[in-house]
């Protein structure tokens, strides 16, 4: 079977050589006008650096205020995360007053310690339960004092709330059960009280008027956005209840919250809606009346959080962005005088033969490079900023690189945008009357 005459390799071969000459002629015209915006910029070399000066400052601006937004939001997700493991927050109901106002939530007593351990009893899906209340009170330890919360919960608060004994031990169930006047301190207590984790075993201390023995010190936890964790002193639920407040509820003791550790992460959805209903069937609660109680998870508050955090960065990078806009307007200005310095340097190029095209890219480059130095320049000084920041504040969040890519293309846009009015009127002057200018 013949086969189909092919095309002559010479008129391919050809077109493909002017091809490579056209792309080979553009780059070659590419590098020089770099090398020409690059040797314009360095002789006037202090106005081209106070031109940069708005760049740079609104570059390191940018980066550095996304390192401090995303820092605070890291640094409140593990504040969050320190106060235990896959945990749901009950609270106790908000009372109103004599308007229709309500007094917020937890200014009701609404839950006791039998809700509690029916939570712990009926439901598979939770690990383990503390029921807490909590007060003010003035605690003493021989001419030292202090006023702290005091807070009565049972042994498995430990497990909850993942707070360890840094010294000696946490009480047990027969102390509970016994109402002992035994204590455990936390560390912003024991340094307030003038002690050691160590010293402060066994000391005798007074909360309002009651003598407590201390058997433990707590570990160091932190302030998280609630509350200093390490400012507060743990006594058993019986011994507050009866000694300290000595109020109870009729249906038994009163607590404020309860803190509840779901076995999983994948069973917290399943464990909050349990105890909703259980609380619901136990305070007969029946629509249209609204549950006396409130209940959010660990992840509510991570979630919650995070969104504040994420407009707080959105803020804090947009005030920054203010200052690179400054920085192009600063860039268009200085083309323009560059364009009025060197009409007759246009007029020339124009008479040999430069087609408005050239003039065009020469300046757009210029305005191009000029921006994007200032962006590198920028991108370090606001790296460095960042690791300053992180290494002050203690935190691992690191160099926000999103935010320096992002401000390095932002710096080529400014160049090209604020660039483009200066280059057009350059490309625009008549060659002629360019060449008559001084």
């Amino acid at each position: 079977m013949p086969t189909p005459p092919s095309q002559p390799a010479g008129p391919v071969l050809r077109r493909a050589v002017r091809r490579q000459r056209r792309t080979d002629r553009t780059a070659a015209e590419l590098g020089e006008s770099v090398v020409l915006a690059w040797s314009s910029l360095l002789a006037n070399r202090m106005r081209s650096a106070l031109t940069m000066l708005g760049v740079i400052i609104g570059i390191a601006a940018v980066i550095a205020m996304v390192t401090i937004g995303r820092g605070a939001q890291l640094q409140t997700e593990n504040q969050l995360k320190s106060l235990g493991s896959n945990l749901i927050f009950v609270q106790s109901g908000a009372t109103l007053g004599r308007s229709p106002a309500s007094q917020g939530s937890g200014s009701a007593t609404t839950l006791v310690w039998d809700d509690a351990r029916a939570i712990a009893a009926a439901i598979p899906a939770v690990a383990q339960v503390a029921p807490m209340l909590s007060a003010r009170g003035q605690v003493v330890l021989a001419e030292r004092n202090t006023n702290i919360s005091i807070v009565g919960t049972t042994p498995d608060f430990v497990g909850v709330r993942d707070f360890l004994p840094l010294t000696g031990r946490f009480f047990n169930e027969a102390e509970l059960k016994q109402n002992a006047r035994v204590a455990v301190l936390g560390q912003t207590v024991v340094d307030s009280l003038g002690s050691t984790p160590q010293g402060a075993l066994d000391q005798q201390i007074r909360i309002r008027g009651e003598s407590f023995t201390v058997i433990g010190t707590l570990e160091f936890k932190g302030t998280n956005s609630f509350r200093d964790q390490d400012d507060q002193v743990i006594i058993p639920l019986t011994t507050m209840a009866n000694r300290i407040v000595g109020v109870n509820a009729q249906a038994g003791v009163s607590v404020d919250s309860i803190s509840v550790s779901a076995r999983s992460a994948d069973s917290m959805e399943a464990a909050q809606a349990q105890i909703t209903n259980l609380l619901r069937l136990r305070h007969r609660i029946v629509p249209p009346r609204e549950d006396d109680f409130l209940i959010r998870s660990q992840a509510d508050l991570v979630n919650a959080s995070n969104s504040v955090a994420g407009v707080f960065t959105a803020l804090l990078g947009g005030s920054a962005a203010i200052s690179l806009l400054v920085g192009g307007i600063g860039i268009m200005n200085i083309m323009l005088v560059s364009v009025s310095e060197r009409t007759r340097e246009i007029g020339i190029r124009r008479a040999i033969g430069a087609r408005s095209s050239d003039i065009l890219r020469q300046f757009l480059i210029e305005s191009t490079v000029l921006s994007l130095v200032g962006g590198v320049l920028g991108v370090a000084l606001g790296v460095v900023a960042s690791l300053l920041i992180n290494a002050a504040f203690g935190w691992s969040a690191g160099v926000a690189l999103d935010a320096v890519g992002l401000s390095l293309g932002f710096c080529l846009v400014i160049g090209v945008f604020f660039g483009a009015y200066p280059a057009g009127k350059a490309a625009k002057l008549d060659p002629i009357t360019a060449l008559r200018s001084d």
